[in-house]
Protein backbone atom coordinates (compact mmCIF):
# COMPACT_ATOMS: atom_id res chain seq x y z
CA UNK A 1 0.00 0.00 0.00
CA UNK A 2 1.69 3.03 -1.37
CA UNK A 3 0.10 7.00 -1.49
CA UNK A 4 2.61 9.62 -3.28
CA UNK A 5 2.55 12.80 -2.77
CA UNK A 6 4.10 16.05 -5.59
CA UNK A 7 4.21 19.02 -6.20
CA UNK A 8 5.73 22.25 -8.13
CA UNK A 9 6.29 20.48 -11.78
CA UNK A 10 5.38 23.40 -13.54
CA UNK A 11 4.62 21.32 -16.40
CA UNK A 12 5.07 23.40 -19.80
CA UNK A 13 4.98 22.89 -23.78
CA UNK A 14 8.77 24.58 -23.43
CA UNK A 15 9.87 21.88 -21.14
CA UNK A 16 8.86 18.35 -22.55
CA UNK A 17 11.63 16.63 -20.45
CA UNK A 18 9.87 17.08 -17.37
CA UNK A 19 6.62 16.35 -19.05
CA UNK A 20 8.13 13.52 -19.96
CA UNK A 21 9.49 12.65 -17.01
CA UNK A 22 5.74 13.34 -15.30
CA UNK A 23 4.55 10.70 -18.27
CA UNK A 24 7.01 7.90 -16.70
CA UNK A 25 5.94 8.42 -13.45
CA UNK A 26 2.37 8.85 -13.87
CA UNK A 27 2.45 5.38 -15.90
CA UNK A 28 4.92 3.05 -14.48
CA UNK A 29 4.48 4.22 -10.50
CA UNK A 30 2.11 5.98 -9.75
CA UNK A 31 -0.29 3.64 -11.58
CA UNK A 32 0.57 0.96 -8.88
CA UNK A 33 -0.39 3.04 -5.61
CA UNK A 34 -3.34 3.70 -3.45
CA UNK A 35 -3.57 7.23 -4.23
CA UNK A 36 -1.64 10.38 -5.85
CA UNK A 37 -1.61 13.80 -4.29
CA UNK A 38 -1.23 16.23 -6.73
CA UNK A 39 -0.24 19.43 -3.98
CA UNK A 40 -0.29 22.84 -6.57
CA UNK A 41 1.86 24.10 -9.15
CA UNK A 42 1.31 20.74 -11.24
CA UNK A 43 1.69 23.65 -14.43
CA UNK A 44 3.69 26.79 -15.30
CA UNK A 45 0.69 28.07 -15.33
CA UNK A 46 -2.71 27.25 -16.40
CA UNK A 47 -4.90 29.19 -18.56
CA UNK A 48 -8.44 27.37 -17.72
CA UNK A 49 -10.14 24.32 -18.54
CA UNK A 50 -11.16 25.64 -21.95
CA UNK A 51 -7.44 25.03 -23.18
CA UNK A 52 -7.86 22.43 -25.74
CA UNK A 53 -4.11 22.82 -27.05
CA UNK A 54 -2.10 19.28 -27.61
CA UNK A 55 -0.43 19.87 -24.16
CA UNK A 56 -3.47 20.09 -22.28
CA UNK A 57 -5.07 17.38 -23.84
CA UNK A 58 -1.82 14.97 -23.01
CA UNK A 59 -1.89 15.85 -19.56
CA UNK A 60 -5.69 15.60 -18.97
CA UNK A 61 -5.19 11.90 -20.61
CA UNK A 62 -2.41 11.05 -18.00
CA UNK A 63 -4.99 11.62 -15.63
CA UNK A 64 -7.61 9.91 -16.93
CA UNK A 65 -5.80 6.62 -17.68
CA UNK A 66 -5.01 6.75 -13.73
CA UNK A 67 -7.86 6.92 -12.10
CA UNK A 68 -9.53 4.81 -14.55
CA UNK A 69 -6.98 1.94 -13.46
CA UNK A 70 -8.94 2.65 -10.04
CA UNK A 71 -6.36 4.95 -8.32
CA UNK A 72 -7.36 7.29 -6.51
CA UNK A 73 -6.30 11.24 -7.75
CA UNK A 74 -6.46 14.56 -5.31
CA UNK A 75 -5.57 18.07 -6.79
CA UNK A 76 -4.73 20.89 -4.54
CA UNK A 77 -4.73 24.35 -6.67
CA UNK A 78 -1.62 26.22 -6.28
CA UNK A 79 -0.62 29.36 -7.34
CA UNK A 80 0.28 28.80 -10.73
CA UNK A 81 -2.87 26.34 -11.69
CA UNK A 82 -5.73 28.11 -9.55
CA UNK A 83 -8.03 28.22 -12.29
CA UNK A 84 -8.11 24.25 -12.43
CA UNK A 85 -11.60 23.93 -12.44
CA UNK A 86 -15.09 21.45 -12.29
CA UNK A 87 -14.39 20.64 -15.55
CA UNK A 88 -10.89 19.34 -15.46
CA UNK A 89 -11.91 17.74 -12.24
CA UNK A 90 -14.89 15.84 -14.40
CA UNK A 91 -12.41 15.10 -17.50
CA UNK A 92 -9.64 13.21 -15.60
CA UNK A 93 -11.74 11.88 -12.76
CA UNK A 94 -9.29 13.65 -10.10
CA UNK A 95 -10.75 14.59 -6.86
CA UNK A 96 -10.63 18.62 -5.96
CA UNK A 97 -9.78 19.55 -2.76
CA UNK A 98 -9.67 22.82 -0.93
CA UNK A 99 -6.86 25.21 0.56
CA UNK A 100 -6.14 22.88 3.68
CA UNK A 101 -7.44 19.27 3.57
CA UNK A 102 -7.18 17.15 6.64
CA UNK A 103 -6.61 13.31 4.91
CA UNK A 104 -6.43 9.68 6.84
CA UNK A 105 -3.13 8.18 5.65
CA UNK A 106 -2.60 5.05 7.08
CA UNK A 107 -4.38 5.70 10.57
CA UNK A 108 -2.78 9.18 10.77
CA UNK A 109 -4.16 12.44 10.35
CA UNK A 110 -1.92 14.67 8.35
CA UNK A 111 -3.02 18.34 6.83
CA UNK A 112 -2.06 18.58 2.93
CA UNK A 113 -1.88 21.81 0.91
CA UNK A 114 0.27 23.49 -1.52
CA UNK A 115 1.96 26.07 0.93
CA UNK A 116 1.70 29.40 -0.26
CA UNK A 117 -0.42 30.86 2.77
CA UNK A 118 2.12 29.32 4.83
CA UNK A 119 4.11 32.41 3.95
CA UNK A 120 2.88 35.29 5.74
CA UNK A 121 6.39 37.10 5.29
CA UNK A 122 5.09 37.76 1.85
CA UNK A 123 2.62 40.76 2.03
CA UNK A 124 2.51 41.55 -1.49
CA UNK A 125 2.01 37.77 -2.74
CA UNK A 126 -0.62 37.18 -0.49
CA UNK A 127 -2.63 40.50 -1.55
CA UNK A 128 -2.23 39.02 -4.92
CA UNK A 129 -3.53 35.41 -4.11
CA UNK A 130 -6.28 37.14 -2.30
CA UNK A 131 -7.03 39.23 -5.77
CA UNK A 132 -7.05 36.55 -8.26
CA UNK A 133 -9.03 33.95 -5.81
CA UNK A 134 -12.08 36.15 -6.30
CA UNK A 135 -14.63 34.01 -7.76
CA UNK A 136 -16.39 37.08 -9.67
CA UNK A 137 -12.76 37.85 -11.38
CA UNK A 138 -12.31 33.98 -11.71
CA UNK A 139 -15.52 34.01 -13.75
CA UNK A 140 -14.71 37.15 -15.77
CA UNK A 141 -11.53 35.78 -16.79
CA UNK A 142 -12.24 32.08 -17.74
CA UNK A 143 -14.94 34.27 -20.05
CA UNK A 144 -12.44 36.29 -22.02
CA UNK A 145 -11.11 34.57 -24.93
CA UNK A 146 -8.29 31.92 -25.30
CA UNK A 147 -5.59 34.18 -27.22
CA UNK A 148 -6.62 36.95 -24.90
CA UNK A 149 -5.91 35.37 -21.78
CA UNK A 150 -2.68 34.11 -22.86
CA UNK A 151 -1.07 37.61 -23.04
CA UNK A 152 -2.48 38.16 -19.62
CA UNK A 153 -0.90 35.11 -18.75
CA UNK A 154 2.37 36.04 -20.14
CA UNK A 155 2.62 39.76 -18.54
CA UNK A 156 1.90 37.80 -15.01
CA UNK A 157 4.36 35.17 -15.69
CA UNK A 158 7.12 38.15 -16.29
CA UNK A 159 5.83 39.91 -13.29
CA UNK A 160 6.20 36.99 -10.93
CA UNK A 161 9.61 36.33 -12.05
CA UNK A 162 10.82 39.85 -12.18
CA UNK A 163 9.38 39.87 -8.62
CA UNK A 164 11.22 36.57 -7.38
CA UNK A 165 15.10 38.38 -8.47
CA UNK A 166 14.47 41.37 -5.73
CA UNK A 167 12.81 39.23 -2.62
CA UNK A 168 15.07 37.82 0.09
CA UNK A 169 14.72 34.42 0.19
CA UNK A 170 13.32 34.17 3.90
CA UNK A 171 10.29 35.94 2.79
CA UNK A 172 9.06 33.09 0.36
CA UNK A 173 10.00 30.72 2.68
CA UNK A 174 7.15 29.55 5.91
CA UNK A 175 6.39 31.20 8.49
CA UNK A 176 6.49 29.10 11.61
CA UNK A 177 4.76 30.52 13.98
CA UNK A 178 1.79 30.24 11.00
CA UNK A 179 2.39 26.61 10.47
CA UNK A 180 2.62 26.10 13.87
CA UNK A 181 -1.06 27.98 14.42
CA UNK A 182 -2.39 25.94 11.06
CA UNK A 183 -1.35 22.84 12.61
CA UNK A 184 -2.94 23.40 16.17
CA UNK A 185 -5.95 24.46 14.28
CA UNK A 186 -6.72 21.34 12.22
CA UNK A 187 -5.31 19.16 16.34
CA UNK A 188 -2.84 17.36 13.62
CA UNK A 189 1.19 16.26 14.06
CA UNK A 190 2.12 15.86 10.28
CA UNK A 191 1.74 18.37 7.50
CA UNK A 192 2.82 17.67 3.80
CA UNK A 193 3.05 20.76 1.11
CA UNK A 194 4.95 21.95 -1.86
CA UNK A 195 5.42 25.72 -3.24
CA UNK A 196 8.86 26.82 -1.00
CA UNK A 197 11.45 24.24 -3.21
CA UNK A 198 12.95 23.40 -0.30
CA UNK A 199 12.49 19.86 -0.17
CA UNK A 200 12.99 18.69 3.67
CA UNK A 201 12.08 16.90 6.78
CA UNK A 202 11.10 19.42 9.84
CA UNK A 203 10.68 18.00 12.82
CA UNK A 204 9.84 20.63 16.09
CA UNK A 205 8.06 20.05 19.01
CA UNK A 206 6.10 23.69 20.09
CA UNK A 207 4.16 21.97 23.24
CA UNK A 208 3.91 18.88 24.37
CA UNK A 209 3.81 16.65 21.10
CA UNK A 210 6.06 16.76 18.60
CA UNK A 211 5.48 17.79 15.50
CA UNK A 212 6.58 16.72 11.39
CA UNK A 213 6.58 19.05 8.48
CA UNK A 214 7.34 17.19 5.04
CA UNK A 215 8.52 20.21 2.27
CA UNK A 216 7.96 18.51 -1.36
CA UNK A 217 10.79 19.40 -4.06
CA UNK A 218 10.26 21.23 -7.14
CA UNK A 219 10.92 19.38 -10.57
CA UNK A 220 13.16 21.20 -11.96
CA UNK A 221 16.42 19.55 -12.72
CA UNK A 222 14.49 15.90 -11.41
CA UNK A 223 11.43 14.90 -10.75
CA UNK A 224 10.46 14.60 -6.85
CA UNK A 225 8.49 12.62 -5.07
CA UNK A 226 7.31 11.39 -1.31
CA UNK A 227 6.44 8.03 -1.18
CA UNK A 228 4.20 6.96 1.74
CA UNK A 229 3.60 3.58 3.10
CA UNK A 230 1.91 2.48 6.84
CA UNK A 231 5.66 1.70 8.00
CA UNK A 232 7.38 4.24 6.51
CA UNK A 233 8.10 7.30 4.06
CA UNK A 234 10.88 8.60 1.97
CA UNK A 235 11.34 11.69 -0.33
CA UNK A 236 12.83 10.74 -3.65
CA UNK A 237 14.24 12.00 -6.63
CA UNK A 238 13.53 10.80 -10.30
CA UNK A 239 15.91 11.50 -12.73
CA UNK A 240 14.54 12.90 -15.93
CA UNK A 241 16.26 10.61 -18.81
CA UNK A 242 15.51 7.61 -16.59
CA UNK A 243 14.19 5.88 -13.39
CA UNK A 244 16.76 4.17 -11.05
Amino acid sequence: MTTLFISDLHLSPALPEITDCFVRFMREEAIHADALYVLGDLFDFWIGDDDRSDFATQIRSEFKLLTSHGVSCYFTQGNRDFLVGKRFAKETGVTLLGDETVIDLYDKKALVLHGDTLCTDDLEYLKFRQTVHQPWLQKLFNRIPLFIKKKIINKVQTDIRSDKQHKPLDIMDVNQLEVERVMEKHQIDLMIHGHTHRPNIHRFQPSERPKMRIVLGDWYTQGSVLVFTKERFTLEVRQFNHFP
